[in-house]
């Protein structure tokens, strides 16, 4: 909100301007852990409701809200202004969900659901469906209604099974995330018989399509991969140029438009994958049969063919539907292997591909692309599928050489198809882009005032003023850290401070990776927008391209497929958190070395530093010393030790307490 309208509105609200009361305004409610409600609204700073006003609402709801007063704002929000409006809900809009995974308990012989989502402030007392119910266990639950004048009242959809199971807590998660567990019947029914057919299409399409079964192709992907979307073939050519195939899975041949397969596909959006499990966007027949690149198998594929100096240029690109039979199945430490020790099956054809894939990432480095790095974790479960073990994953080159080779082809199927809309202006041809805006400036500011607090300069002063941050500020900031305790910290915070990267119709380019032209094509088996690109390439290939006339189609389902992949990250986030707060749960009274990684008034967060797992030591549990906060150091300072806890600090902290429910970790510092 710009600053004069805030201005104008806390004049307005000294002069106790008449119309600001009573002024209904509608939009998207967000609720807080202690179920406050925020509505933000174009009259200025956001107005506050109170739990006794919200009415029924729910977080992401669409209400409509009526101004009854102002208040003094306290908290962070005071500090961009201490006036801001109070009010109250009117009536709910629609609801932004009415699924809720759900803990299910008796009291005084009344059955009530206890939602895992915590932003759900009362229990959902069950009105349909109470016959299933069994203290304990987990649940689906449909919300009939919810006014606020009493509980809300529900209905039992299906019963998970008993909380705190491994397969219980893990479905829950999903379900929690809008993501269905199961297909539907006649979507399994399409899968079965595609699958059935499966060798008599391959006969059918064959002659139709370029013929790369007599090219040495290969797939490499993670030891535990059960689909394979993308192959790479080398070919040599005359004059040390290089024949370099990135062929892909034609997932948008089986999942045809206008069947339940497709309509399936575009909800869910997206495969999610769990700890241990992969909820697949498409039916096993097709993920990990009759689409999946399998070794010694022929697949349709739909194919980028780029002619590559030995420089790495691109002389010449075609795109095209084929079939392919890959030759050799790796596991990206199995062709890491043959490339450390020089030998082993296909190493020249391995060997070019990571010169090459070194040339080409030395390019986007120096075009400023970044590289945020992986900070993920594996674990390893026991047969109860509790945590035993857990290590942080590492990119070895071979996964670097993939990635370089998909974005490749991302790229320039994104440039072919811009620049053939660019030769017929007159057609309107749309596309189907992935794009990530430069960041924000004032989270950019943020992030320079945090960095600087923990030593590290940041961006270029000139003449004692910073100038405008770009990609290689960014780039620079990321390797001066490479190496540091605070270095996965710091990482964080960079990637927070970035605009989310999105689908859309509209390009912007990528500032992220430096591409002028970006888009997913390399990954239809797990994601839709793929499958839409696919279309859209296939349409420009036959001489029917897509034009404006289906854009705003095609920007819906930009939009669905950009929150779709939001949920299946928060439900992956969710998934790794439950298991790392089980790992720490069967570790009460260990010690560990961590890292603080947030400070707040009421204490400080530390993270371990081998599992990532994290945990909060609370003010009120550290005995040595009063502690006050001061935010602008990001630090705890002790009033009489003057002993100082600072982001990026190394600790060593002990594990006091758990919940799994409330998803906490509970610290001492030792």
């Amino acid at each position: 909100m710009a600053i004069s309208q805030q201005t104008r509105y806390s004049d307005e609200v000294r002069k106790g301007h008449k119309d600001i009361k009573k002024k209904r305004v509608t939009g998207i409610i967000e609720l807080t852990r202690k179920a406050t409600g925020f509505l933000a609204w174009e009259g200025g700073e956001d107005i506050e409701i109170s739990t006794d006003d919200l009415h029924g609402a729910l977080g992401g709801d669409e209400v409509e809200v009526e101004i009854t007063g102002t208040a003094l704002m306290k908290g962070a929000r005071a500090l961009r202004a201490p006036l801001h409006p109070r009010g109250k809900v009117t009536r709910v809009i629609a609801r932004a969900r009415e699924r809720f995974v759900a803990t299910l308990t008796q009291k005084n012989g009344v059955w009530f659901a206890l939602p895992d989502d915590q932003r759900v402030y009362r229990p959902i007392r069950i009105l349909q469906g109470s016959n299933l119910c069994t203290e304990g266990t987990k649940a689906l639950v449909h919300l009939i209604s919810f006014t606020g004048e009493h509980d809300p009242e529900g209905e039992i959809i299906d019963v998970l099974g008993r909380a705190g199971e491994h397969r219980v807590e893990q479905n829950a998660i999903v379900l929690e995330h809008g993501f269905a567990t199961e297909f539907p019947p006649e979507v399994a029914e399409e899968a079965r018989e595609l699958e059935a057919r499966h060798e008599e299409i391959i006969a059918d399409e064959a002659p139709h399509r370029a013929d790369y079964r007599n090219v040495t192709t290969f797939t490499i992907d993670p030891i535990d991969a059960k689909d394979f979307d993308d192959a790479i073939s080398v070919r040599a050519l005359d004059g040390g140029e290089y024949e370099i195939g990135v062929h892909i899975a034609d997932a948008s041949f089986f999942v045809a438009e206008g069947t339940h397969l497709d309509a399936e596909a575009q909800k869910r959006g997206t495969s999610v994958y769990l700890v241990d499990a992969t909820i697949p966007m498409l039916p096993h027949e097709l993920s990990t049969n009759i689409c999946s690149l399998r070794a010694n198998e022929d697949r349709l594929a739909f194919s980028a063919v780029f002619r590559i100096s030995a420089k790495a240029e691109v002389l010449e690109r075609r795109f095209e539907r084929s079939i392919i039979r890959s030759d050799r199945r790796f596991t990206y430490e199995e062709a890491q292997k043959i490339l450390d020790e020089g030998a082993g099956e296909y190493v020249a054809e391995l060997t070019v591909l990571r010169d090459l894939s070194r040339i080409m990432r030395a390019a986007r480095e120096e075009r400023g692309a970044i590289d945020f790095g992986d900070n993920e974790v594996r674990f390893t479960l026991d047969e109860r599928g509790m945590p035993i073990a857990v290590v942080r994953k590492e990119r070895i080159e071979t996964n670097l050489l993939i990635e370089e080779f998909m974005l490749l082809a991302n790229r320039e199927v994104a440039q072919h198809v811009s620049e053939l809309a660019a030769k017929v202006p007159e057609k309107n041809l749309v596309f189907l882009y992935r794009i990530h805006d430069e960041p924000k400036e004032d989270r950019i500011e943020e992030l320079a005032t945090f960095v600087r607090a923990l030593g590290y300069e940041f961006g270029r002063i000139i003449k004692g003023k910073t100038t405008k941050y770009t990609a290689r500020d960014i780039r620079k900031l990321l390797k001066d850290i490479e190496g540091t305790p605070e270095e996965a910290l710091i990482r964080s915070a960079t990637l927070r401070s970035m605009a989310k990267a999105i689908y859309t119709t509209k390009n912007i380019g990528h500032f992220g990776l430096a591409f002028e032209y970006y888009t997913h094509f390399t990954s239809p088996i797990r994601r839709y927008p793929d499958i839409l690109v696919h279309r859209i390439l296939a349409s420009h290939l036959r001489g029917t391209p897509i034009t404006r006339r289906e854009y705003a189609h095609l920007e819906k389902l930009c939009i669905q497929a950009s929150l779709r992949e939001a949920d299946a990250a928060g439900a992956e986030r969710e998934s790794v958190r439950y298991k790392q707060i089980e790992y720490l749960s069967a570790r009460i009274g260990q010690e560990f070395d961590g890292t603080i990684t947030g400070v707040t008034n009421w204490g400080v967060y530390v993270a371990d530093n081998v599992s990532a797992s994290e945990g909060l030591v609370r003010v009120n549990a550290m005995k040595d010393d009063y502690y006050e906060f001061h935010p602008k150091a990001y630090s705890l300072v002790g009033q009489r030790t003057k002993k100082k806890l600072s982001l990026g600090d190394p600790v060593k902290v002990k594990v006091v307490a758990t919940d799994l429910a409330a998803r906490t970790v509970d610290l001492e510092l030792v």
